[in-house]
């Protein structure tokens, strides 16, 4: 009994210490820019800590709520235009299918108005914000403001220029380094192809042959690799002078560059397997070649410009993806890109032209380079059929998992078939034998083949998830499951207590059943003796949505949940006014709460004093916790030991309650 009394004594300190997370990562100021007495600007500033995120105002239906601001009524003053706000970042959303916009650093929001009243007034009003990091939300937050308008006397006062208030920030550093190692791959592909790799001992040898000495051959051999190198990254900075920033940022929301991104991909993986080739004006590689005959640094500069010219045809897909992809990043990723690819690029010409004996191991050039071009055709394919998808969320086309699977499963079955030689196109040569590299090849392509099959009746291939929709026609693991009366069962009356209240509003990922009332959930769990397990959520928790994606799914948590559980999903953020009869007033700040989401998050952080989601907590019959609340936390055996030892808790307890 002393041991029960002690661990329940334990998990009631839990709440108030170990677990106490009463977040509050954004803090804002308020000033007044006032020039003169007819117009002012307000100035709403965010100081967003480090590694967290603020959304934008500009937020799609359907994704996180938004940052608003609502100004008070006031004869004195006049609203011109909207609030505008400094530039976000933008970054495709998987779990919510769309582009969404946030800010991290000190991110302004400047509110233009024009002043009506000679003599000193106030402008009131609040702004609601929502903020997440990696592994947590926020519920929205209410932010008073208050500015003071001087009628008499017109003041100025200065602060940080617009457009510098947003600082590069730690995500974007990791992202622009991720891209640059993609680049660089895509480098070392391009120097595999059939236009480039031949050249490779070619160039070498002429360096070694043309120079008086082997200090001028690489001297030479190094201005070579620097000018191509060069050539490359100017491309990339002048695709960032001719588009500008807001261009590069805002290209990738729209659905229609997303489709011609598509279709240019489609274009590129066409040339790769032969069906054109993408060449430029051939006057300008014959320019080109003309200036590699005055010799020096100046002809081998021309010499890798011709290079660069004639190998466009098998260049092209990597520079075209390189850019694209470049698109969807800061202002920096173009140039950062064209440095990544040229660096890996040149560095066969380079490094071949120091340690010449190496040539000699070489792979000699065939038939396989062409299979490279090929394979690398097939790669292209699929990975374009992603810019299907902004699209098909904007348009509403409706296209699903399904078909976006299905046609994966045919792109990399037949390019298994390619590698094999049962498939061949003009260019290619007989497959005599497999060799090893190629045996290799075939077996990962089948090998992610069998991997994508079971995703055609509804298993969640975590792997590839950001590339296709959520929206899936059927899922016939679930319907099987129906047909046998198996642990998915449609009919709530059978599990549940009563109908659900708020059932109309709120559903359960995977067709779970529970409530969506704490008090309704708690009566019911004491009717059928069961554990409870209370899911803090909200509709714009982007990390609640990972864990009903990647954690919820697996058969074993799923069959807890359903079995085990009396779920209670309270959601944070919803706006839905409740009946004055269920209002409450907070006891945490004395306000008075009128939706159902200012309802579930005050009674979270009074009774849990945590304010973040996704939040897992385990109770009994009496509303006592059953182990430590659970987080944010992709670990499925970890949710499944909290569940089992939840429950073991539950029934340990109902045999020794203690006094």
């Amino acid at each position: 009994m002393k041991k029960l009394a002690l661990t329940s004594l334990v998990l009631f300190l839990i709440p108030l210490f170990s677990c106490t997370q009463i977040l509050d990562p954004v803090t804002w100021s308020f000033k007044v820019e006032q020039t003169d007495q007819e117009e002012a600007t307000l100035l709403m500033i965010a100081d967003v800590d480090e590694g967290w995120h603020l959304y934008s105002q500009d937020i799609p239906p359907g994704g996180p709520l938004p940052t608003i601001f609502e100004f008070d009524k006031n004869p004195n003053f006049k609203l011109i235009g909207k609030v505008k706000e400094s530039d976000a970042i933008k970054e495709y959303d998987p779990n919510f299918e769309m582009l969404l916009k946030f800010f991290d650093g000190k991110p302004v929001f400047k509110q233009k108005i024009q002043i009506l009243s000679k003599e000193s007034f106030n402008i009131t009003g609040y702004l609601e914000f929502m903020c997440c990091d990696d592994t947590k939300c926020l519920p929205p937050t209410d932010v008073d403001f208050n500015f003071r308008i001087e009628g008499s006397q017109p003041t100025t006062i200065i602060v940080e220029s617009f457009e510098s208030v947003s600082p590069e920030t730690e995500s974007e550093n990791s992202s622009i380094w991720t891209f640059f190692v993609i680049a660089l791959l895509a480098g070392f592909a391009g120097a595999l192809t059939p236009c480039v790799y031949p050249m490779i001992p070619m160039t070498v040898t002429f360096f070694l042959s043309s120079s008086k000495s082997k200090l001028g051959a690489k001297v030479n051999a190094l201005f070579y690799g620097l000018s191509i190198i060069v050539i490359y990254t100017l491309i990339g900075v002048l695709v960032t002078v001719l588009f500008g920033s807001d261009s590069i940022k805002d290209v990738s929301s729209n659905w229609i560059t997303n489709i011609i991104f598509f279709l240019l991909f489609t274009a590129f993986a066409a040339s790769f397997f032969g069906l054109f080739e993408i060449v430029l004006p051939s006057r300008w590689t014959n320019k080109s070649d003309k200036q590699v005959d005055k010799g020096g640094l100046i002809g081998t500069f021309f010499m890798a410009l011709t290079l660069v010219l004639v190998s466009f045809s098998c260049t092209a897909p990597f520079i075209g993806g390189i850019l694209v992809e470049a698109s969807t990043g800061s202002i920096l990723m173009p140039t950062i890109g064209m440095f990544g690819f040229s660096l890996a690029f040149a560095l066969p010409f380079t490094i071949l032209a120091f340690f010449p004996s190496w040539l000699s191991k070489m792979p000699k050039s065939g038939g396989w380079l062409n299979s490279v071009k090929v394979v690398l055709g097939f790669v292209i394919l699929a990975l374009g059929m992603k810019f299907l998808l902004v699209p098909n969320q904007a348009l509403g086309w409706g296209l699903t998992r399904e078909l976006f699977i299905a046609i994966w499963i045919v792109l990399f079955t037949l390019m298994g078939f390619y590698l094999l030689g049962k498939i061949k196109f003009s260019h290619d040569s007989d497959v005599k034998y497999i060799s090893v590299p190629r045996l290799l090849l075939i077996i990962v392509t089948f090998t992610f083949v069998v991997y994508l099959l079971p995703g055609m009746i509804g298993a969640p291939l975590r792997a590839v998830s950001a590339f296709l929709p959520s929206e899936s026609s059927f899922n016939l693991v679930e319907i099987i499951s129906e047909k046998r009366g198996g642990p998915i069962i449609s009919d709530y009356e059978t599990i549940l207590c009563e109908e659900p209240k708020h059932g109309d509003k709120f559903k359960f990922p995977h067709r779970l059943q529970g409530y969506f009332d704490y008090e309704q959930g708690m009566r019911c769990a004491k009717e059928l003796n069961k554990p409870v397990l209370i899911d803090f959520t909200g509709h714009g928790c982007v990390n609640c949505k990972v864990m009903e994606r990647s954690v919820w799914p697996d058969d074993e948590v799923l069959k807890r949940l359903r079995e085990d559980y009396i779920i209670i999903a309270l959601y944070v953020d919803d706006r839905t006014e409740l009946p004055e009869e269920e209002w409450i007033t907070s006891t945490v700040d004395g306000k008075v709460k009128k939706t159902i989401g200012k309802k579930n998050a005050d009674f979270q952080v009074d009774r849990f004093n945590v304010n973040a989601q996704p939040y897992y907590v385990l109770l009994d019959t009496n509303e006592n916790m059953l182990v430590q609340p659970r987080a944010y936390g992709k670990d499925i055996d970890g949710f499944v030991e909290f569940l089992d030892r939840g429950k073991e808790a539950f029934y340990k307890n109902q045999k020794h309650p203690t006094k």
